[in-house]
């Protein structure tokens, strides 16, 4: 297992698999650990869980450091995501012990409620793009409602996956509380399969998800998954367009274009069709490329050169089929997996920039007639995770956003983000579950119906 820098090409580090006899240790270990942790007082475990948020914050910018050489994200953007992981820990050390507490439920009975209880190990399967952010948005509700925590993570950030098992053994954690396997993806079934493990999450795309939910089916193991994206984001003719094009701009290119949840398709009515892509473009241009290291560069490398070429094939493909290049679309003649901000318009269906999930620093531009077109056009997709309507009528944006749109989070003039206080997640085939908010820390509870008569 390597880690390589993807702004240089150069091995990092190389790391040890564990063996199918280790990892399947490392489970049952996880399952004894469980024994005892599932008894311990939600005091208990909020004191280890504000220890962890203090470790993160002491560390942003070492962790933060490690995020950028292994996948690539500026220092900037690698600190940041540090910081937010320590306000995950936080919000549910504050407030685990209020959303599993008991319901009441009036019934004939002497009394009658649901309670929520903790079921034992969870697996998560991690991706590289947000490898700290999206490791503790699962592991600060696992481990808080009394479960116990193993991550598989994305082989090409093993120092990371490393790194935040460090961070839950410093905070004082108990041992085997929360353990990373390093195994590979092909080794990722034969761990689901394991007794010991009563759930899985995953973040990932959408044959991933696939894979993982039919092997979990096959043990009755219950999932949540967060897939991939193909984010519409509408802009109307009252839309306050250079608002919206910063907004969208930063959208597209946060994490150089590789999230789920960033705007990948703009559907504009045509009246500002025009105005809206020049702002957009003018927008993306200003982005400065470089050393993700360095403290003036916005956009750093991709995580891999297989996947910048994979999205430069995406972009050709669309051009060959009609889609006009307006910025970008050249990979630079330098070492490294770096690709420009990159424009593409007149989008239409059949191209890979209208029916695929473009993971990287490519906007398309999408033409509609008016806002009953832009809707249709924004739901024409088999994704569903994130999407956002830039309008100045908030009574209209809200009704598109919560009546219209086909996705898991929908937002007003704002682009897509997650936050702990918000359920996060998507519907059609960008998967199914919630992360975050109370609905989050109750998927891999036992929520038990107790009665009692006298």
């Amino acid at each position: 297992m390597k880690a390589i820098n993807p702004a240089t090409g150069q091995l990092i580090q190389s790391y040890v698999q564990h063996n199918d006899m280790e990892a399947a240790q490392i489970v049952e270990s996880s399952e004894l650990a469980f024994a005892t942790w599932r008894r311990t007082s939600f005091s208990t475990r909020s004191t280890q869980m504000k220890k962890a948020a203090e470790i993160l914050r002491s560390r942003a910018k070492q962790y933060g450091r490690l995020i950028t050489t292994e996948m690539g994200k500026t220092l900037a953007e690698g600190t940041a995501e540090v910081n937010k992981c320590a306000l995950v820990c936080d919000y549910y050390a504050e407030n685990a012990e209020a959303h599993l507490a008991d319901q009441e439920i009036p019934t004939e009975a002497s009394r009658s409620f649901l309670t929520f209880q903790p079921i034992g190990p969870v697996l998560a399967i991690m991706p590289w793009n947000f490898p700290f952010w999206q490791v503790f948005r699962f592991a600060a509700p696992t481990l808080m409602a009394g479960n116990t925590g193993l991550l598989k993570h994305a082989s090409n950030v093993p120092g990371c996956a490393l790194a935040i098992e460090e961070v839950f053994r410093d905070a004082g954690f108990p041992e085997n509380t929360f353990r990373t396997l390093m195994v590979g993806g092909n080794r990722v079934a034969k761990i689901i399969e394991h007794s010991g493990v009563k759930a899985v999450t995953l973040t990932g795309s959408t044959p991933a998800g696939q894979q993982v939910a039919a092997a979990a089916g096959r043990a009755i193991k219950k999932t949540v998954l967060e897939l991939g994206g193909s984010d519409p984001y509408v802009i109307l003719e009252d839309a306050d367009l250079p608002m919206a094009a910063t907004s969208c701009a930063a959208s597209r290119l946060l994490n150089s274009g590789q999230s789920c949840i960033a705007a990948k398709r703009f559907v504009v009515v045509e009246s500002v069709l025009e105005e809206f892509t020049r702002l957009l473009s003018a927008e993306m241009a200003q982005r400065k490329i470089g050393d993700p290291l360095a403290e003036n560069t916005d956009l750093g490398p991709m995580a891999r050169t297989d996947l910048r070429d994979e999205l430069h094939q995406q972009v050709l493909e669309s051009v060959a089929a009609g889609a006009k290049l307006v910025l970008g679309g050249e990979v630079p003649d330098n070492q490294g997996a770096f690709y420009p901000a990159t424009v593409l318009t007149q989008v239409k269906p059949g191209m890979p920039a209208y029916d695929d999930e473009l993971f990287g620093p490519v906007a398309s531009v999408i033409s509609a007639k008016d806002e009953a077109d832009a809707i249709r056009i924004a739901n024409d997709t088999i994704f569903g995770l994130g999407a956002a309507v830039y309008t100045q009528d908030l009574e209209r944006g809200q009704r598109i956003a919560a009546e219209e749109l086909q996705a898991g989070c929908c937002f007003v003039n704002d682009f897509v983000k997650s936050d702990p206080r918000l359920p996060f997640g998507g519907t059609k085939q960008s998967g199914y579950g919630r992360e975050l908010h109370a609905l989050g820390i109750r998927e891999f509870v036992n929520q038990k119906t107790v009665l009692v008569k006298s």
